[in-house]
């Protein structure tokens, strides 16, 4: 008897043939095929597992009855903006950030967006009662071969902008942007440099892509480039890097998205972050008079606010960004155009950056959650928040355990910067000797 899966923040994520296995694959293609009467148009990244846990799916959705269509390596967004555009649902095999060695299966609504709960869970229990697969192996299935071109051109005709005089640094993260972020960026005209762009199915965000990325700021200091652009293994994400080689996360780019689209009065309401953006960010939302909404962590929490509150712009530190108006979800290479735009029209990116806000000091610190213990955390905080006079407006404590990794992220903000440094130091004397 299988045990029973469960859905977590970003579908299902685990080991590659330990936990995300073949047959859990093929019964998710079952299931997919019983809750939904569309097409259903899979896409995977580039670990050495997802061609096959792909073709698990595509014959589990082929034995259920659905019309199923292999998008071959495909970006998350890519695959979302598909079913958007052909009037389906999609799955996705893929960890994103996460090492090679794991994988794991999303599914996305119809129109490409997020499950809501209740679909999650009807696609939760047939997956629990679906059949098993008969074999270990699957064989593959043909590639659309226009799906890749009907994606980078509707990218590309959401920012019809002239970037052409930029040189950027594109960082593929050896994983699904490999296969389209040279050409879609190419297509501008812009001077291109590409790298970590030949994935071998085992480098995939290694050393490499927005989790990683020294080599990206070497690149653009080495070249004297404009602007660089990391993404992430699904290419869900961007992490920018400005032409002084310093590296800007989704806060930088929220507040400079959020600035222009309000003096162009496309901004709407507000601004919605999660709890984990920084606060000079909200500093110079209010200095602007741009509300911001705040949520829980995880991109389906933002595009949840989003659109209860029917606004346009809102996403992650993370770089994790969402433009409700232009696609279902957030996208890496959609976040890329839109920046290399944002630099086009208004100047360099550090320029920008600094003349708006300033990142009060702040610090993420990750515990393996067998290891935490929260008590030691408050202790640590309270003792140090003493010794240092902190007053409480002008700290933040953030504990949340990973969606998607076995670990406690414990985030520490204060405007004294050595309290934080003290801080994280200790706690990771504590957790992490």
């Amino acid at each position: 008897m299988a045990m029973t899966v469960r859905f977590g923040t970003d579908g299902i994520r685990g080991r590659a043939y330990d936990e995300i296995t073949t047959d859990l694959a093929y019964r998710l293609g079952r299931a997919v095929a019983s809750v939904f009467a569309t097409p259903v148009f899979v896409g995977y990244d580039t670990r050495e597992s997802s061609p096959q846990l792909a073709a698990a799916v595509l014959t589990g959705l082929r034995d259920g009855g659905a019309a199923g269509v292999n998008l071959g390596y495909f970006t998350t967004p890519g695959v979302a903006i598909i079913a958007l555009q052909r009037g389906g649902v999609g799955v996705v095999v893929s960890a994103s950030h996460n090492p090679y060695y794991d994988n794991g299966l999303k599914v996305l609504g119809l129109g490409g967006g997020k499950l809501d709960h209740a679909t999650e869970q009807a696609v939760t229990d047939a997956l629990n009662t679906a059949p098993h697969a008969t074999g270990a192996t699957f064989a593959e299935f043909a590639v659309d071969a226009t799906a890749e071109s009907d994606y980078t051109a509707h990218l590309r005709s959401l920012v019809p902008g002239d970037i052409s005089p930029l040189h950027i640094v594109l960082d593929c993260a050896n994983g699904a942007a490999s296969h389209v972020a040279h050409e879609l960026f190419e297509a501008t005209g812009a001077r291109l440099t590409t790298i970590n762009d030949q994935p071998d199915g085992h480098n995939i965000n290694e050393q490499c892509g927005s989790t990683h990325v020294e080599g990206l700021v070497a690149k653009v200091l080495e070249l004297r480039a404009d602007l660089g652009l990391a993404f992430d293994g699904d290419a869900d994400r961007l992490i920018a890097v400005d032409a002084g080689g310093n590296v800007r996360d989704g806060d930088d780019l929220m507040v400079l998205f959020a600035l222009d689209f309000f003096e162009r009065n496309t901004l709407g309401g507000g601004l919605v972050v999660t709890s984990m953006s920084n606060l000079g960010l909200h500093s110079a939302m209010k200095e602007a008079a741009i509300a911001v909404v705040e949520t829980d962590v995880g991109d389906r929490n933002v595009l949840m606010a989003l659109e209860e509150q029917s606004l346009p712009f809102g996403g992650e530190q993370s770089g994790h960004l969402i433009f409700r108006n232009l696609a279902p979800t957030g996208d890496g290479l959609l976040t890329g155009l839109m920046l290399a735009d944002l630099v086009a029209r208004r100047g360099p990116l550090a320029e920008q950056a600094d003349a708006v806000w300033h990142r009060v000091p702040q610090r993420l610190v990750n515990v393996a959650r067998e290891n935490y213990n929260d008590e030691a955390v408050h202790e640590l905080f309270d003792e140090l928040s003493a010794a240092y006079g902190i007053e409480p407006a002008d700290v933040r404590l953030f504990i949340r355990p990973s969606g998607t990794e076995p670990v406690v992220r414990v985030m520490i903000e204060a405007l004294n910067a050595e309290f934080v440094d003290v801080f994280s130091a200790r706690l990771q004397s504590i957790f992490l000797a």
